[in-house]
């Protein structure tokens, strides 16, 4: 007799694993399918956020700010260190451990939680009555479980280029970019969005030299355009990344010495660019091939995407679709926060999530982080508004840190003060949205921000003075 379930959730990433864990909570007997091989070939927990995405990214975005502070960042402390080496072989150990710990991490909270891991990938095979078939196949024998509820989380892939074959020895995904056995003397980076820019800053400190071909005529248009200029600068300028707007891709060849792109320029003129590795990056499409979605009347769009409303529900009964798969930013944080509302919903609660508060970050140096609208989407809408900018180069904790450059934004609504973004360059902008993000969940005004108590000396200061400085009263400019 097949197994059956309260809730079934397809696919393990951190949106699945999370509506795993809070359906269980929530006493709601749970499965969760996942059959992702790690390198190594073993069953991993965490999908591409864990395994190959978001958190070895990081690790090696770690490693190699290390490197460029002991290679010469150093000299202002008083601090002289010379001789100083790259070992790729224990960058990527160190990376590979640091999955490891995580993923395993995951596996510990599914035994915790009495979450049975169905191993393998899932699909739709037929309605039953209020519930549904699930087979799981793909790893050992396939099997078919029964699901009263389902939390469709099967993330995303990497999007393909025509022209431009992935190999994932000389041209790359992310994948193949967070992999490589040593530093390559040329890099060639298609697409300047977030992983681009990521990836490509990663090597460029390590010392490739790094080309980024961008279809776009515009850099970073999702951000405010102060933002934008800002990085635009640093990126290029200061940190020697040669990035080329406006192009338009031809293709790629893999040859024993490296990859050649060919490809127009923003005028229009036929290009060559030559490069050891090349990494592709343009964009994400949801993994949604193979569902069996037909099987049970799923609504799937044309572009693969899962239809659902803004609390996940799709239009089959008890069928939710979260993350990647659904309508929104293709951001882990956002996943996670549907995964705990579906589980919620499914238990009888009523949770929602402002999507207007969700915050995106580029973990570059600076980092870019952003909340709500820039100043030029609030102006489009028709919304007036009142805006105020304080540097971190007058910042004593950023002066002390080595760390003066950037700023941050509040964009407030002119009548009401409320604020509407929050927009800010800085090496640890991540961290500092936050403060963002809370003011705009509690539908708070820029006075909010400006009358709270700050920490001495801080960087969460500048936040602060931003926001005094949207009535024009900052206190240190």
């Amino acid at each position: 007799m097949a197994q059956a379930f309260d809730v079934v959730v397809i696919g393990a990433g951190p949106g699945g694993y999370i509506a795993a864990i809070r359906a269980a909570q929530l006493g709601l007997r749970t499965a969760c399918i996942e059959g992702w091989r790690n390198a190594k070939g073993e069953l991993a927990l965490g999908g591409t956020c864990l395994n190959v995405g978001c958190i070895p990214s990081k690790a090696l975005l770690a490693s190699s700010e290390e490197y460029e502070k002991a290679n010469g960042h150093l000299e202002a402390h008083g601090i002289t260190v010379s001789g100083v080496k790259i070992d790729v072989a224990k960058m990527q150990a160190r990376k590979e451990a640091i999955v490891a710990k995580m993923t395993k991490g995951v596996e510990f909270l599914f035994k915790k939680n009495r979450i049975a891991w169905l191993q393998g990938f899932g699909r739709f095979v037929a309605r039953e009555g209020d519930g549904y078939s699930i087979e799981v196949a793909g790893v050992g024998a396939p099997e078919t479980v029964q699901a009263r509820h389902v939390i469709v989380a099967t993330g995303s892939k990497a999007r393909q280029l025509p022209g431009v074959p992935v190999d994932n020895d000389n041209i790359c995904d992310n994948e193949g970019a967070l992999a490589f056995p040593s530093v390559p003397k040329r890099l060639g980076v298609i697409g300047a969005g977030v992983i681009g820019l990521e990836l490509g800053s990663v090597w460029r400190r390590l010392g490739a030299e790094v080309t980024i071909l961008e279809a776009l005529p515009t850099f970073l248009g999702a951000c405010d355009e102060a933002i934008a200029k800002e990085a635009w600068k640093q990126f290029t300028k200061g940190q020697g990344l040669d990035i080329r707007l406006g192009v338009k891709i031809g293709k790629a060849a893999s040859r024993k010495n490296g990859v050649a792109i060919e490809y127009a320029d923003d005028k229009g003129a036929a290009q060559k660019l030559e490069c050891d590795k090349l990494v592709v990056s343009v964009g994400r499409v949801p993994n949604t091939e193979g569902l069996g979605a037909e099987a049970v009347g799923l609504k799937v769009d044309g572009r693969g995407f899962v239809e659902a409303d803004e609390h996940c529900r799709t239009n089959l009964p008890n069928v939710y679709a979260i993350g990647d798969v659904v309508r929104g930013p293709m951001l882990a944080h956002k996943a996670e926060d549907e995964g705990v509302m579906v589980a919620e919903l499914i238990a009888g609660q009523k949770p929602h999530i402002d999507y207007a508060c969700i915050p995106w970050i580029i973990y570059t140096n600076p980092e870019i982080a952003w909340v709500g609208k820039t100043e030029q989407q609030a102006k489009a809408e028709g919304i007036a508004v009142k805006t105020g900018q304080f540097p971190f180069s007058i910042n004593g904790r950023a002066l002390g840190l080595d760390e003066p450059v950037g700023f941050a934004k509040v964009v407030a609504d002119a009548a009401s003060d409320r604020v509407l973004g929050v927009h800010i360059i800085h090496a640890r902008a991540s961290d500092i949205i936050q403060e963002g993000v809370t003011t705009m969940e509690f539908a708070g005004a820029s006075e909010d921000i400006a009358r709270i108590v700050h920490a001495h000396p801080t960087l969460s200061e500048v936040v602060k003075e931003a926001a005094l400085n949207v009535d024009k009263r900052s206190l240190n400019m």
